[in-house]
């Protein structure tokens, strides 16, 4: 079982850079000399070109769950293993990393050269200097890309905790996820659907390659999107919305507490046990008695489902979906639904699903949404889906990604779910 990390041991700056020389903690540094393109116009650096190519580093073909991702994470383990040996951990950045960005001149940029470097995302360099200059542009951004964060090239607040996490702790990810990915590889089949929540990233992949990746929002702390092995059934066009009671207790009466107009705003329609409509000014929003009855949300913009929604067997009341805040995918951490899975260009991943249906190409899935009429099309073929936990994974680049034990899965030391 994985135990929570205590502070690590005092590293002095002598040991930690002979570290740095001496070992890198990915496998050897890849397509370097990709990384530090210089754009020939006036405005110098091509910060663009760094994001592109930190983001084809780690956005390799093979899935996170395949022994392809179990052989490298072993050989990551084995780097960090013998870095601690070695070393015992990195230093923690310093205050003075925090805000570091291209063009500015401080000693903390040269530390951070030091600490990239270890990790994999600088090729090593015998000296560095103290200027935030292109190559560590590049390799922030490639750091970024490894750890899921928005991808700036600044030392943000985000950027600057995963710098923070010490080598122990994730050592102790790669061990424990490697178990989580031996589980789960060996009852996959050809053609399926993963989604990997603490990463909030779908992929859809077919002869053990990723033929689609999706950025996902997934369920919060306290409504975790459950894990689960199933088989998508069902894609429903512009569907009404059926509010969960659960969100009803937790969020619509509150809602309505906070602005009377809320359900005429979202046209979220009442009913009551025999199908009557029933007038906001018929409910007590005092009291709980809203639970008594049916919100039904119609299609359009507003609705939450947004144009469609991907069905698969469950006793959760979970699904895939399209959503109208389509802003939420630009942001680092992505837990805001109540337990179902939203979905980053949704049309690309249903014309796939509908494959075997004949004449769902992208352009007829677009067409449907266009159209706003309610069609449910169930598969001919349906689509194994896991929704899984991997929080540390390898690529065949040597890229080594992390993403946070969000639901404290880690801390419990839990492999297979069962």
């Amino acid at each position: 079982m994985v135990q929570k990390s205590s502070r690590p041991h005092a590293v002095s700056r002598r040991r930690f850079l002979g570290g740095a020389t001496a070992l890198s903690l990915c496998l050897p540094f890849p397509a370097q000399a990709q990384l530090f393109k210089r754009d020939d116009s006036a405005k110098g650096v091509d910060t663009d070109g760094n994001t592109a190519t930190a983001k084809s580093l780690v956005d390799t073909i093979e899935p996170i769950l395949s022994y392809d991702t179990s052989y490298n994470l072993q050989l990551a383990i084995q780097n960090y293993e013998a870095f601690i040996a070695a070393n015992g951990s990195w230093e923690a950045p310093t205050r003075e990393t925090f805000g570091l960005k291209l063009g500015q001149s401080r000693r903390a940029a040269a530390l951070l050269k030091r600490r990239l470097m270890i990790n994999g995302d600088m090729p090593l360099e015998k000296r560095v200097d103290d200027e935030f200059d292109e190559k560590l542009d590049a390799a922030v951004r490639l750091f970024q890309a490894r750890h899921g964060l928005v991808i700036n090239g600044q030392v943000d607040e985000a950027t600057f905790y995963a710098l923070s996490v010490p080598a122990d702790y994730r050592l102790s990810q790669l061990r424990l996820n490697a178990q989580r990915v031996d589980y789960w590889a060996s009852a996959l089949t050809d053609r399926y659907v993963a989604v990997n929540i603490p990463a909030a990233n779908i992929e859809a992949v077919e002869g053990a390659q990723v033929v689609q990746r999706h950025t996902a929002v997934v369920g919060k702390v306290d409504r975790a999107t459950p894990i689960l092995n199933s088989k998508i059934h069902q894609v429903k066009f512009n569907p009404y919305w059926t509010v969960p009671k659960s969100i009803i207790q937790k969020d619509l009466i509150r809602y309505m507490n906070e602005d009377p107009e809320y359900l005429t705003k979202f046209r979220i329609r009442i009913f009551d046990g025999k199908g009557n409509e029933r007038a906001p000014a018929d409910i007590n929003w005092s009291t709980d008695e809203a639970v008594q009855y049916t919100f039904r949300q119609d299609p359009g913009p507003e609705n939450s489902l947004g144009r469609c929604k991907i069905d698969f067997y469950n006793k959760y009341d979970v699904y895939l979906h399209d959503t109208p805040q389509q802003s939420l995918f630009s942001e680092n951490a992505r837990f805001y639904s109540s337990g179902c899975v939203r979905v980053e260009q949704v049309e690309t991943l249903i014309s796939w699903l509908l494959r075997d249906n004949g004449g769902w190409d992208l352009n007829a899935v677009q067409s449907a949404f266009a159209s706003g009429t309610q069609d449910n099309i169930a598969l001919k073929v349906q689509v194994p889906i896991h929704t899984t936990y991997i929080t540390a994974w390898a690529n065949r680049q040597g890229t080594v990604s992390f993403r946070d034990d969000v639901y404290g899965f880690d801390a419990q030391g839990l492999v297979s779910f069962a």
